[in-house]
């Protein structure tokens, strides 16, 4: 294994702290080292695993893809883009669909497309409301959005025209509205900023703040949509009907592809020649887009996301009781985050995978979890041992 980690070290760039393990196979819930060890894999992906590793399905489609047509551009139609967008729009609010090739990709989408609409119809108003902790991607536009300091700071001067908002803060976003605001733009759930919940009342009181103000209102759907948070979007949990949904992670079951959704005559304003991508939904991102959705529907996986996130709610709110450093759990669905009463997530983390699980310290306090939709209740109770004697270790440790 370490010869393999000595040679990244000498041709890749490195801007990732990577965990120091090759992955080689995987199936289902596990994945397995170049070694020949065996972990069940909780970050799933970073939530892009949504069928697990070499689901069948996936599998499948990829291969009968690949020996047919993988890839012609957008100059031409082709059957697994129109029907992926076909799945999208009947099981969704919204009414046309434009492929992307990452969540990034989605969001910078999504920003050229609220501008265009605020040249067109409010009188060139350009700025976007977004929130502090939230996390829309690196591409300029995206990490203008994206409320955390420390990934803007080394690359300013950034894009202008975007503002930034405290987190369940209805009286800030007010505040920052103004005739030049054109969309508000946010996650429901915040993933990458610790798993971080909505108030009660807050999403539906900045929709209703939208419509007031003749703003958009973009989801950021990219970590809770497809099937995580217990619905196919989060955004049916909270009685929300977005202007702009972007997607991407899961979409694809694996298999790098991003998507925006919009309202009909929203979508007009993007006429051609204003956006455009290469392999956006190309024949085989696209056919596995078309299995893994299909079978999250047929299989009704949402559902199963949110029995076995009563399990582990269950297994956690046990393992409180006998650890004090675990302090709880939020979340939804199956994107979740154990909280711990001191800054000891990435010293639990290396204790998860020197015991078989994969799990990802998203705050210095938090560990998140972000299994398979179809991770069964034998897997969950697993690693939830696991990840007890991973705390009992860490505290030992500084006992």
């Amino acid at each position: 294994m370490t010869d393999w980690i000595d040679a990244e070290r000498d041709v890749v760039f490195q801007n990732y702290g990577r965990q120091p393990i090759v992955l080689e196979r995987g199936e289902g819930t596990r994945v397995w080292d170049v070694d020949g060890r065996e972990y069940l894999d909780f970050v799933g992906g970073l939530a892009v695993n949504v069928l697990g590793h070499s689901h069948p399905v996936v599998a499948r489609a990829v291969a009968d893809q690949a020996g047919t047509l993988i890839h012609t551009s957008n100059l031409y139609y082709t059957k697994p883009m129109i029907e992926l967008a076909q799945l999208l729009v009947a099981n969704s609010t919204l009414d046309r669909v434009l492929f992307l090739n990452s969540g990034a990709e989605a969001i910078e989408a999504a920003i050229k497309l609220a501008r265009r609409w605020g040249h067109d119809e409010r009188g060139g108003a350009h700025h976007i409301i977004s929130f502090n902790n939230g996390f829309h991607g690196r591409t300029f536009g995206a990490l203008a959005a994206t409320g955390t300091a420390r990934y803007r700071e080394p690359f300013e001067p950034l894009p202008a025209g975007f503002s930034h908002v405290d987190w369940n803060d209805l009286e800030a976003v007010k505040k920052a509205t103004t005739d030049q605001t054109v969309a508000i733009l946010l996650e429901p759930i915040q993933g990458e900023g610790g798993v971080n919940m909505p108030d009660d009342g807050f999403l539906p009181a900045i929709q209703a703040w939208c419509r007031e103000n003749n703003l958009l209102l973009v989801l950021d759907e990219i970590q809770t949509g497809n099937g995580r948070t217990g619905t196919l979007f989060a955004y049916e949990q909270y009685g929300l009907d977005p202007d702009i949904v972007c997607l991407a992670k899961g979409l694809a079951g694996g298999v790098p592809i991003g998507a925006i959704l919009a309202r009909d005559k929203l979508a007009a304003h993007l006429v051609p020649g204003d956006h455009g991508t290469t392999f956006g939904a190309n024949p085989l991102a696209a056919a596995a887009g078309v299995a893994t959705m299909r079978h999250i529907i047929d299989e009704e996986l949402p559902q199963r996301a949110t029995q076995a996130s009563e399990r582990i709610r269950e297994r956690i709110a046990a393992i409180e009781d006998r650890v004090p450093m675990v302090t709880g759990l939020r979340g939804l669905g199956l994107l979740l985050a154990i909280t711990l009463a001191e800054d000891v997530s990435a010293d639990v983390v290396v204790e998860c995978r020197e015991r078989g699980l994969l799990a990802n310290n998203v705050r210095p306090n938090a560990v998140r979890l972000m299994p398979p939709l179809n991770v069964t209740d034998e897997e969950i109770d697993r690693a939830c041992q696991i990840f007890e004697e991973a705390v009992a270790a860490v505290v030992a440790a500084r006992a």
